[in-house]
């Protein structure tokens, strides 16, 4: 597939990296031509020096024949914009990456719609809700999100002790839209019916909605240690998503910021979180505000140096659980071994979910959940499918 790609940045030349692995016909275009030389010197792709907000430039660069364009510059509106007139010259999905909440969350009006875009791609959110499956249960093994995050799938360990052991699925009330999608037992792995009894130790795929999924999931994972205290330092968007993205009832967050008016902006916005203007790696805020006694320290500030240094640090002090936001490619191999337990990249994450939307297939696999072939797929009706116009109940699927 032909696939043009607004910016040659950190985010724009690991799309591009990954998707001419995939076997796609890749155009690069940036206003910088020394970005779009370094890019084209380790690729085989077609660059072009222009803005992508330009009609011509779209034109030049075969956008009106493209399956599949992708805006991924610094800047939201140059993004948004961009997306929308590669749509309107012709091509056949656009996908635009934004960072502020206020394009992603619809509030007031749904960009993507009104703008004819097919997706919008927010690295920050996508990087916060991948954190907040770790923080709440580190033993669960894989995490997937779909439809703009709203629906979670998790792969877990049911627990000895949880109140669904030795009852049938069909017996357990779960609520509407969660399902469990397959159940591994001493390595074979089926899809469940609900005649299906849970036992301990089964390896299961749960899915259903991301705002409910911690509630259900302690009934699977009852009797086990759950991070409780969590600190983030860095005022980022990623922090916000964060502090959103877990149950305040569950958790009791912390934000330390060294920027004073950034602090004071959170506070308003977090009304759940407790916001400080300090240091957290300062040896005196880390005994006075008992930082060593938190289940998860995640540094997540908008400078990668800063991230490693102050994981690091407070791992040293004596934090058991130390997560890092990176952007920065190079720091990941680098890091390895150095005590950090776990790192995340909005560039990584952004890039495999819009990998996934690039697929063109009639039935894309959104996720693999064993080594036997047993996926997650999407498929979209037809006016005329036999499926259309009934309920799930009377489609009768095996």
């Amino acid at each position: 597939m032909d696939i043009v790609i607004a910016g040659a940045g950190e985010v724009g030349s690991h799309l591009a990296t990954v998707l001419a692995a995939d076997g796609h016909e890749i155009t690069l275009i940036d206003t910088d031509e020394h970005r779009l030389e370094l890019v084209s010197e380790n690729l085989d792709l077609r660059t072009l020096a222009g803005s992508a907000t330009h009609g011509d430039v779209l034109t030049e660069a075969g956008v009106p024949r493209a399956g599949l364009f992708i805006s991924a510059t610094s800047g939201d509106e140059t993004n948004l914009l961009a997306a929308s007139l590669a749509k309107a010259v012709g091509a056949g999905k656009a996908i635009a990456r934004v960072h502020h909440s206020v394009y992603h969350d619809r509030r007031g009006l749904n960009y993507a719609h009104h703008l004819g875009i097919d997706r919008l791609v927010c690295p920050e959110y996508l990087t916060s809700l991948a954190i907040a499956g770790t923080l709440r249960d580190p033993a669960i093994q894989a995490i997937q999100h779909f439809a703009r995050g709203q629906i979670t799938m998790e792969q877990f360990e049911v627990s000895a002790q949880a109140e669904v052991i030795g009852k049938p699925l069909h017996k357990l009330s779960l609520p509407p839209g969660f399902r469990i999608g397959t159940i591994t037992r001493q390595g074979a792995t089926a899809v469940p019916t609900g005649d299906t009894v849970l036992a301990g130790g089964d390896q299961i795929t749960l899915i259903g909605a991301t705002d409910s999924f911690d509630k259900i999931l302690r009934r699977f994972r009852q009797g086990e240690r759950h991070a409780q205290k969590i600190v983030i330092m860095g005022g980022s968007s990623v922090s916000v998503w964060l502090a959103r993205a877990l149950d305040a009832r569950s958790f009791k967050i912390r934000i330390f910021l060294t920027d004073r008016a950034r602090a004071e902006e959170l506070a308003a916005k977090l009304p759940h979180t407790t916001i400080l203007y300090a240091d957290p790696t300062d040896p005196d805020t880390f005994a006075e505000e008992n930082i060593g006694d938190v289940d998860a320290f995640v540094t997540a500030s908008t400078d990668d140096e800063s991230n490693i240094l102050g994981a690091l640090q407070v791992r040293h002090f004596g934090v058991r659980h130390t997560l890092a936001v990176l952007q920065r490619p190079t720091y990941h191999e680098l890091i390895e071994g150095l005590g950090i337990d776990r790192v995340f990249s909005p560039r990584i994450i952004a890039g495999h979910e819009i990998q996934r939307l690039a697929q063109h297939k009639r039935t894309p696999k959104l996720a693999s959940l064993d080594e036997q072939g047993t996926g997650l797929y999407e498929i979209s009706l037809g006016p005329k499918a036999k499926a259309a116009g009934q309920t799930l109940a009377q489609l009768n699927p095996p």
